[in-house]
């Protein structure tokens, strides 16, 4: 299965941008130097609820080669339409993802058979990545008043929970993707993340750092850097080497990348560029007008 859906991702690749534009009378994406894709959950949660079949459409339309960060059984449907899926989730339910994480060894059995099932998942369809949260501080993120692992214990235990798992990335060629959110944000429950360990790139990165694996990486996502970080092309050049998948989205209010927030898309692009970046950028905004023109204002952005 392995080998037969490879050759078949080998073949969607080959076609590149120029193939899936040829689907499209007017596509979004025509230079492609920038290899975008649509985050699921943003769009099949919107207004117009789109569901994977409409989303699957509206990739092709627009140029675009990945719809990622859904569940597993997308990836029919993704192969369907000639799709790649960047980055993919994992399954926590009844919890979100990024709550209960690496930084709590009780939460380890749940958090490490997850990633595992993601990592199997991502190898037989051949997606590249799948993500991974630090988790919030509190050892009860439902409950205020439990007791708080502190940033250094944090940090500790998601080393050593990373190194529990990242061999068997590294067996099935899959790349774990540690995601910085957010912590200032408290308007939306995907808006920002208040309580949210991994909420600064030197806390993330050097975690990355003491893993050392090539199959654990930064998911930048530029969104929430900008929040809490800033200086979004600086951190890109000095943190190149760790950084395995990109994110956008507007800032203030994570909505579409237009000329009411304030984040500078193009040069950021650019800068990917220059640095060689090869992978993907996932257009993750909270759609506040129509998503479809959203989406196809945002991909022609970021299509320098």
């Amino acid at each position: 299965m392995l080998k037969t859906t490879s050759v078949a991702v080998a073949a969607t690749g080959a076609l590149g941008i120029a193939g899936l534009a040829s689907k499209s009378k007017n596509p979004a994406i025509t230079k492609g130097r920038i290899k975008q894709s649509i985050v699921d959950w943003c769009f099949t949660n919107c207004g117009d609820k789109w569901n994977i079949e409409k989303l699957c459409q509206v990739a092709t339309e627009l140029g675009c080669p990945s719809i990622e960060l859904g569940p597993a059984s997308n990836y029919p449907v993704l192969k369907k339409y000639g799709l790649q899926c960047a980055i993919s989730s994992i399954d926590m339910a009844p919890d979100a993802p990024f709550k209960k994480g690496f930084n709590n060894p009780e939460h380890w059995p749940r958090v490490l058979k997850a990633t595992t099932d993601a990592i199997d998942a991502a190898a037989d369809f051949g997606c590249p990545s799948v993500i991974a949260f630090t988790g919030y501080a509190a050892t009860n993120p439902d409950d205020p008043k439990s007791p708080v692992i502190s940033p250094e214990q944090g940090a500790k235990n998601c080393v050593e929970g990373f190194r529990k798992i990242v061999g068997h990335a590294e067996s099935k060629n899959v790349t774990i993707c540690l995601e910085l959110l957010n912590t200032r944000d408290g308007t939306h429950p995907m808006k920002g993340h208040p309580g949210y360990q991994g909420d600064h790139m030197a806390y993330c990165i050097d975690i990355i750092k003491q893993v050392d694996s090539p199959r654990l990486k930064l998911l930048f996502d530029i969104y929430h850097v900008q929040i809490m970080d800033g200086d979004i092309i600086r951190h890109l050049r000095e943190q190149k080497d760790y950084i395995g998948h990109i994110h956008t989205a507007g800032n203030p209010g994570r909505g579409e990348l237009d000329n009411k927030q304030e984040i500078n898309y193009p040069p950021i692009m650019d800068a990917l560029l220059e640095l060689g970046y090869t992978g993907y950028v996932g257009q993750e905004f909270i759609p506040t007008r129509d998503p479809y023109q959203g989406l196809r204002e945002a991909m022609t952005l970021c299509d320098v």
